[in-house]
């Protein structure tokens, strides 16, 4: 992004054009917020007060806005910032609705007017609810301002005005420097701001809500662009339960649908995804203080046994590591604490040591040298001030000077939000302790600002794998056949089972060419019905499988020559240790996704799957393999030996290959399933589909 707006979002001087409720608001909003610029005020009809000058256009006001809020009908909107262009006003925000976002004719054409009215101006919106710039003290936003200035904070960007008040309005002492709202992304977008943001040395952080991506390359580049800089993003994304916009051919396109290409992306680029806005505070608190977690590996600990009870039970479906404590701090906290303690992660430190300032703040001092990522100390106050907190408030202060210079981060968790006070949370981020609001949500903070160092260390990106743009005539699509499927598969070093084909001619024909076949192959084999309209041969009975005998095979043969005029016979292999699907899509924004999961009759019973864009590597798709449930089978799993990781991984490289080399038309592959046999003695691929586009 090269425009400039700076203007914009730290103006000197700001006009409110257009419907008085809304634009009081926002003069009251700078009221609050202490901005120390200029306001000018325009309306058509409004009178002038003693205290308020009104100006009847843009064109009469002395000099060009930094900024202007247009706060008129949504057929004016075009012309006033035709306007402010011609004065070379700094740019806009268009709370006016009734745009693109209204899915009409009329709405397309009023956009198209406003972007070729505004000419280069930067602006929100339309349809935006504006945003709030704590450091600079200026608001354009018609709503309550609350919150603020300060020197260092997160930026948040929302695709929501409701939400973005929700998290200013929030009472866990979240440090922002800024709040934007970017409805329709006509022109500034989020990831637009997310690009420039990044040089401002005053952002931490970015905390994002988002219901879509306008550019999904541009939003990559912008994330990596953060992650560079060392500035981590925390989003909650909705539509999690939404049905994927894509018709599903197969098991791999019903697998991969919409929210799991996103958390694919996630994980590859290195954002924390957030299900809540408390998780999504509490995570970008973290990241404020310090930044990504290096990994997940915690100690909490407390003076309850019932709070690290809770600890055990509430963490049992997140990923963190609750490493035991080390030998040599172990001994270190057993002097100190004695044999009524038992040293065990989550640790419960009793009240020993409660009176003992300098004991206790040894303790602490042991646990954050102990090589952990992050260290909780769990303790919730009494309500102020309705009682005393004094000896809450000397405990507290001994943790945070321990923390100091510390190598772990450390955290003071409260079970309930209201636990903690503004009082204590200003104390702990002073002294560079983050205070953690809600066990579940401070937990699952831990985990996901971890994971975001994880990521960022593994070296792991997203490098979208994009196809041409195609017109709507372009994008009809053709199946292969299995035979010409797997045949293309193979020449990219996928491999295949051996097998003939019969041509279906009269039943005493078919019923020895099949026979013929099955012999010279060997028995046991497989039949099938095969052709491009049989995507989905299992469903209506177009395989026979472990035919061990001719008579069989002559018998399954006629049967299946009802389906088809042409059947394979194949080899069947007996030996398999589990079975994999793999498959790739194209999803409408992020492009080629590669789809690994549980394969053969396990793929709908269990829904195991992983998701992986591009570059994909021997070490990633090592990785994703490992994620699912089925790397037990893949392991060995009662008994059984070991598959054949290593030809599985060559298998899926061979299919990302072809993926590669067919971006221009490929639309789908479902290789499924893929049966690994026993280590050392390699994988085949016994099913094959693959949809194409067919250019017209």
């Amino acid at each position: 992004m090269t425009v400039d707006i700076q203007r914009l979002i730290a103006p000197r001087s700001i006009a409110l054009i257009g419907a008085g409720a809304w634009t009081d608001a926002v003069a009251a909003g700078n009221i609050a917020i202490g901005y120390r610029g200029t306001v000018w005020r325009v309306h058509p009809t409004r009178a002038s007060t003693a205290t308020t000058t009104y100006y009847r256009s843009v064109a009469d006001l002395p000099e060009a806005p930094d900024a202007a809020f247009i706060a008129v009908p949504n057929h004016e909107a075009p012309a006033v910032a035709g306007a402010l262009a011609a004065r070379g006003a700094g740019g806009f925000v268009c709370f006016t609705a009734g745009f693109s976002e209204s899915g009409n004719e009329l709405g397309q054409r009023l956009t198209h007017n406003l972007v070729e009215q505004a000419g280069a101006l930067p602006f929100f919106g339309p349809n935006c609810y504006g945003f709030v710039n704590f450091f600079d003290r200026a608001a354009m936003l018609p709503d309550q301002v609350v919150g603020l200035a300060v020197d260092r904070g997160v930026a948040l960007i929302c695709q929501s005005g409701t939400i973005a008040l929700t998290l200013m309005f929030n009472d866990r002492s979240l440090p922002i420097g800024c709040v934007f709202t970017v409805g329709n992304q006509t022109r500034l977008a989020v990831e637009d701001l997310i690009e420039i943001l990044c040089d401002d040395p005053r952002v931490t952080a970015f905390g994002l809500y988002l219901e879509g991506i306008k550019d999904a390359a541009a939003f990559a580049r912008a994330a990596d662009k953060a992650r560079s800089v060392g500035k981590p993003i925390a989003v909650v994304k909705s539509g999690r339960t939404a049905a994927a916009v894509r018709t599903a051919h197969s098991h791999t396109g019903a697998l991969a649908g919409e929210d799991a290409v996103f958390d694919a992306f996630c994980r590859q680029a290195g954002l924390a995804r957030c299900d809540t806005l408390g998780s999504l505070c509490e995570t970008l608190k973290l990241f404020h203080v310090g930044g990504a977690l290096p990994g997940r590996k915690v100690l909490i600990m407390g003076a309850s046994g019932g709070d690290m009870a809770m600890t055990a039970d509430v963490a049992r479906s997140l990923d963190l590591d609750f490493a035991a404590i080390p030998d040599d701090q172990g001994a270190t906290l057993r002097e100190l604490l004695t044999d009524r303690v038992t040293v065990a992660n989550p640790f419960d430190i009793h009240t020993y040591l409660w009176f003992d300032p300098p004991a206790l703040g040894r303790v602490f001092s042991t646990v954050l040298h102990a090589g952990y990522d992050a260290v909780g100390f769990m303790l919730d106050c009494p309500p102020e001030p309705k009682a005393d907190t004094a000896s809450f408030d000397a405990v507290i202060e001994v943790f945070i000077a321990a923390a100091q210079a510390a190598p772990s981060r450390a955290a003071l968790i409260a079970s309930l939000p209201e636990t903690i006070s503004a009082r204590i949370r200003a104390l702990c981020l002073a002294g560079g302790v983050v205070p953690l609001q809600g066990q579940r949500e401070a937990l699952e903070a831990l985990s996901l600002a971890g994971g975001v160092g994880e990521s960022w260390r593994s070296g792991l990106r997203a490098e979208l794998q994009l196809p041409p743009h195609q017109s709507a005539a372009e994008s009809a699509a053709y199946g292969l056949s299995e035979t010409d499927g797997k045949r293309a598969l193979a020449a990219f070093g996928v491999p295949i089972p051996r097998g003939r084909m019969v041509a279906a001619g009269a039943v005493a024909q078919v019923a020895g060419l099949v026979s013929e076949a099955a012999a010279s192959l060997g028995f046991p084999v497989v039949l099938k019905a095969v052709g491009a309209h049989l995507e989905h041969k299992t469903e209506v009975g177009g395989v026979v499988l472990n035919v061990r005998s001719s008579a069989d095979a002559e018998a399954a043969g006629v049967r299946l020559a009802g389906l088809s005029h042409t059947l394979l016979v194949e080899e069947m292999t007996t030996d398999g240790v589990a079975e994999i699907l793999i498959g790739v899509i194209v999803d409408p924004q992020f492009g080629q996704v590669l789809v690994l999961g549980a394969g053969g009759v396990l793929t709908e019973l269990l829904s195991d799957s992983v998701s992986l864009l591009p570059p994909w590597s021997r070490a990633s798709i090592s990785g994703a393999l490992g994620r699912l449930a089925v790397a037990k089978l893949l392991a060995g799993y009662r008994g059984k030996p070991p598959g054949d990781v290593a030809a599985l991984v060559d298998a899926i490289l061979a299919v990302a290959r072809y993926a590669s080399a067919n971006l221009a038309t490929l639309v789908e592959i479902d290789v499924n399933p893929v049966i690994v046999r026993p280590a050392g003695k390699g994988v085949v691929a016994v099913d094959a589909m693959i949809r194409l586009k067919n250019p017209i």
